[in-house]
């Protein structure tokens, strides 16, 4: 199972930017399709976007489309997701998922591991 470790939360105004990165362990990374998934207070924890095995394919929630990429750097062994624009409504803690697998990832239960997350507050 690979272990990941999320970073580049913080506290940014409406409107601004943050780049979070997931961190994995092993040496199989490339055979892992990897997500990014938020939960804000109260809430169920929500899929934001994932990204195929290869990079050549990539998922999101409509609420995030236009504003977020997610990418990955096999050498890094990383996977990122760019945020822009951001609004209040995108405030929670934001987790990384990995799952080795050959299809479309975009439910929790498509995914087994997962980072410890990391909080995004917008301030409005």
């Amino acid at each position: 199972q690979v272990q990941l470790v999320e970073s580049g939360g913080g506290l940014v105004q409406a409107g601004g930017s943050l780049r979070l990165s997931c961190a994995a362990s092993g040496r199989t990374f490339s055979r892992y399709t990897m997500g990014w998934f938020r939960q804000a207070p109260g809430k169920v924890r929500e899929f934001v976007a994932s990204i195929a095995r290869s990079g050549g394919s990539t998922y999101y929630a409509d609420s995030v489309k236009g504003r977020f990429t997610i990418s990955r750097d096999g050498a890094k062994n990383t996977v990122y997701l760019q945020m822009n624009s951001l609004k209040p409504e995108d405030t929670a803690v934001y987790y990384c998922a990995a799952e080795v697998s050959t299809v479309p990832a975009t439910r929790v239960t498509d995914f087994r591991s997962w980072g410890q997350g990391t909080q995004v507050t917008v301030s409005s």
